[in-house]
């Protein structure tokens, strides 16, 4: 079979009784952590523009959730705008080997399609979240070289098409035909990540917009594109350098890429993670502080030194400062950690801050897995002379060192108080626990978060 097939073929083919009990737990949980995340969104630095640009597109009005907002858009208006809130503040959870965020672009789609006034089960919405994450991940496993485009748009696009074919209960020729649609609006520039622009979130914005345009110009009856993976002009041979298609059927044909996803336990880029965490244990146990800090060395795999090994400027933006770990290591040197409320503009123009990034830098390693976190270490030069060392071998909030419970559900508060809303907290947490028993998602998120500040 060929890749559009395959995945065509997974997506419609998925049925709840299908995923094993961890995969479950997994699209549960990360529902909800994005949920979350997408509701901070709302305050997220050009939020505020997003709002303003959509609502120009076609005016306020529709029945589609808002996260975080009281006012409801029209479905493809709601997934742009939910996407970009999912990503801004890049808090959102990453599927590492793929170098793909998921759940930005499959999540924004679906909760879209809560509004369309049919109702949705939550095994059908977790069961649709499994296809989509299955195929987005496996199109970033096929690639064999670093990143060209920017692939949690690039895939995502086609993952959410996925999602929203297994949801609607589409046929294999639909869904193959909405792929090639997918193909004919996929886009996203990795420019915008080396200069730190809000475009990030917006190209899985649009990402999340055009997979419902997809579907419904499928679902309307027009023919796309046939080999819109793997054809001479596809995307893969489009949008990767190199790319093994067995490691997509492979990726299809074994297991969900739901319980590979990790969790940002911080609001940066993910390739920061490592470096903040041993930044903290190096405090934690050799003593390192802001006051003792000669030099701190981050040395990696080349793709951590190529996302957020930039160096500091003084007119840097909040997308830019979540994607420089120098900065990063600066403010955790000072507060003992990053959080959501460390990208204000007071901060971003901490002379002291920057000064002491001026001492942090990352190194490439000479690893040639272009997409590999680990293994790394940091070292820092203390000006007693001192010379301290940590190594890491595993990324905070990946499979292999997950969040607890309890930490999971403390970033879910976390994110809801950053925007006032944690009195939701406790219902939302039970509305996720309760999912396999909802039979309508759409109205019982409603109820659930129906005081928004916004």
């Amino acid at each position: 079979m060929d890749a559009a097939g395959a995945i065509a073929s997974h997506a419609v083919g998925l049925n709840w009784e299908a995923i094993d009990g961890p995969a479950r737990l997994a699209a549960a949980t990360f529902l909800h952590d994005s949920l979350c995340v997408g509701i901070a969104g709302a305050q997220a630095p050009h939020a505020e523009d997003i709002w303003t640009a959509v609502s120009r597109w076609s005016g306020q009005g529709g029945a589609c959730l808002v996260l975080g907002r009281v006012e409801r858009l029209a479905p493809a208006d709601a997934a742009f705008v939910n996407a970009f809130q999912i990503h801004a503040q890049e808090f959102d959870c990453v599927h590492e080997a793929a170098v793909v965020h998921p759940l930005a672009t499959i999540l924004a789609a679906l909760l879209s399609d809560l509004g369309s006034g049919v109702p949705r089960t939550g095994p059908a919405l977790l069961t649709a979240l499994v296809a989509g994450v299955d195929v987005a991940v496996a199109l970033g496993l096929a690639a064999t070289t670093p990143l060209r485009f920017f692939r949690p748009a690039t895939a995502g696009i086609f993952g959410s098409v996925a999602a929203l074919a297994n949801l609607r209960g589409c046929d294999v020729e639909t869904t193959r035909n909405a792929i090639g649609y997918a193909l004919a609006f996929a886009s996203g520039t990795m420019q915008a990540h080396v200069e730190g622009k809000p475009a990030l979130p917006v190209q899985i914005a649009q990402a999340a917009r055009s997979a419902l345009q997809a579907i419904e110009l499928a679902e309307a009856g027009l023919p796309g594109p046939m080999a819109a993976i793997d054809g001479p002009f596809g995307y893969l041979p489009l949008f990767e350098t190199g790319f093994d298609l067995t490691r997509l059927f492979d990726s299809l044909g074994v297991g969900h890429r739901i319980s590979e996803v990790s969790w940002k336990p911080f609001p940066t880029g993910r390739a920061a993670h490592g470096a903040i965490v041993a930044t903290q244990e190096l405090m934690r146990s050799q003593g390192l502080c802001a006051a003792n800090l000669e030099t701190l060395v981050y040395e990696a795999p080349p793709l951590i030194h190529r996302l957020v090994g930039r160096p500091a400027t003084e007119s840097m933006s909040p997308t830019y400062a979540r994607l420089c770990f120098p900065w990063l290591g600066a403010v955790v040197l000072m507060r003992g950690t990053v959080g959501l409320e460390d990208f204000r503009e007071e901060r971003l123009t901490d002379h002291a801050l920057h000064n002491l990034a001026q001492r942090i830098r990352v190194v490439a390693n000479a690893d040639a897995d272009p997409a590999a976190f680990v293994p790394a270490f940091a070292e820092a030069r203390l000006t007693d002379g001192r010379v301290c060392k940590v190594d890491v071998v595993a990324q905070f909030g990946s499979p292999h060192w997950p969040l607890s419970p309890a930490e999971h559900l403390e970033k879910a508060r976390t994110c809801l108080a950053f925007v006032g809303m944690e009195a939701c907290h406790v219902g939302l947490s039970e509305l996720i626990a309760d999912l396999p028993q909802t039979c309508d998602v759409g109205a019982a998120l409603n109820a659930v978060l129906r005081h928004p500040t916004r």
